[in-house]
């Protein structure tokens, strides 16, 4: 079939590329010249394993291009997905929807044949509706169809996501286009991955109360381990003992500093609005959206607190800046909100990440960035570890204390373990486990 994908973000590019994975015939459009040039010469624009490959595989099938031009990549297409960015927008947290009404309007002005248009990026309730809205108005005479088609990607994990996805959700009134997206979907028939059909208000809500319910599950297992530090358990234990409970699951239950990235905190914000706007608040999502912010805060007073009040002069070292491992994203992350707070407290601050320093040093230029992890440690007063990479996991830690002035430990991930540390003369702390785990 012939695809169309408008925008070569994160979304795009990755959904694109499996589709040409799938046998698809697809061309992804982007108004940026410079980044689809760039994808010509095979230079992928975001960090996400395996994506190099597969796009160089699928260009070089014939199956994968690129283009700024619409009305080439809209010839012949039966289903054209938009997936440009829908952010925050300044002032009020609402979801900012001008790319994507921006997308059916050029859309519309490129109609020839009939087609399925179908968003993709992550949008509230009434976008469709608003999409079809607007290229009716433009194009009473064109034949089409809207479907809401939200994605589930996880950043480091996109293309395994993809391609076994618990789900797909559709949602369209319309016959044919159900038709087409499933032709599209076929290839994940063979693993029997549930399609689960709705109109288009409820597959737009589906994504943000996911995505809502996860930043919640996470702020909980955060809660908890707060209350084990004062009663002595191990939130480890806690969540093992909860997880295995087949109605609550295993995932998105380790402690850490709080939530952040490109969703959950831009979905939560959006849905909570929405929420208000028609007069049915969603009280636990506002509180989970409140609560993280303030946790990325504590989370920096702990460490001033262990630096025993003086912390003017004293070096602390940072590993792992990104919101999670196996991205080069840095949006909302935790660091952004405790390496400032150090720094204004007079430390002096030294960062690693494998794949996350080029945009930290837009972000916070006033950071030392090592390029390697051992390097960060070079006499420091504290290491602070962040982001739970693996590289980190497996770091020779009689070494890490040969290059530390003060062994003292901080880890916000839980990734070491209290017994192994404190042998090897470290002070650690951790997030709810008792001292002797």
């Amino acid at each position: 079939m012939r695809v169309a994908m408008i925008g070569v973000g994160y979304v795009g590019l990755v959904s694109g590329a499996c589709f040409s994975e799938f046998g698809h015939d697809v061309v992804c459009i982007d108004s940026d010249a410079g980044r689809i040039a760039g994808l010509e010469r095979g230079e992928i624009p975001i960090y996400e394993p395996g994506l190099d490959e597969l796009v160089a595989r699928n260009r070089a099938a014939g199956r994968l291009r690129f283009t700024t031009d619409l009305k080439v990549a809209m010839d012949g297409a039966e289903a054209v997905f938009i997936a440009v960015g829908t952010p925050s927008r300044r002032g009020d947290g609402h979801a900012d929807l001008s790319y994507v009404y921006q997308a059916a309007r050029d859309i519309s002005a490129q109609l020839k044949n009939y087609a399925v248009i179908v968003t993709k990026s992550t949008v509230p309730v009434g976008t469709g509706r608003e999409v079809e809205r607007i290229i009716h108005a433009a194009r009473p005479d064109a034949e089409f169809d809207v479907a809401s088609n939200p994605e589930f990607l996880r950043e480091g994990s996109a293309i395994g996501d993809f391609m076994r996805p618990d789900r797909i959700v559709i949602g369209t009134e319309s016959e044919r286009a159900k038709e087409i997206l499933r032709r599209i979907y076929r290839p994940l028939s063979l693993r029997e991955t549930p399609l689960l059909f709705a109109d288009l208000e409820t597959a737009e809500l589906i994504k943000y109360a996911a995505n809502a319910f996860l930043a919640l599950k996470i702020s909980y297992i955060n809660q908890i381990s707060d209350l084990c530090e004062k009663v002595g358990a191990d939130v480890h234990d806690v969540a093992r003992g909860i997880g295995l409970d087949g109605r609550i699951g295993p995932k998105f239950l380790h402690p850490g500093p709080g939530y952040g990235g490109s969703c959950f905190p831009k979905d939560t914000n959006a849905l909570m609005h929405t929420a208000r706007e028609v007069g049915a608040p969603l009280s636990l999502v506002e509180a989970t959206v409140s609560y993280n912010e303030a946790r990325k805060s504590d989370m920096a007073e702990r460490v001033l607190a262990l630096l025993d009040g003086n912390a003017k002069g004293k070096r602390v070292a940072i590993l792992g800046l990104t919101f999670k491992p196996n991205t080069d994203d840095m949006r909302e992350a935790p660091s952004l909100t405790i390496l400032p707070r150090l720094r204004a407290a007079g430390i002096e601050v030294t960062a690693h990440d494998p794949a996350g320093m080029e945009e930290a040093r837009k972000l916070m230029p006033d950071v030392i960035y090592c390029e390697d992890a051992y390097e960060t440690l070079a006499g420091a007063d504290a290491l602070v570890l962040l982001t739970e990479w693996n590289a980190y996991r497996g770091m020779d830690i009689r070494r890490m204390h040969g290059l530390m002035r003060q062994p003292l430990v901080i880890d916000l991930r839980n990734v070491y373990r209290s017994r192994e540390m404190r042998r090897a003369g470290f002070t650690y702390h951790s997030l709810g486990r008792p001292k002797w785990r």
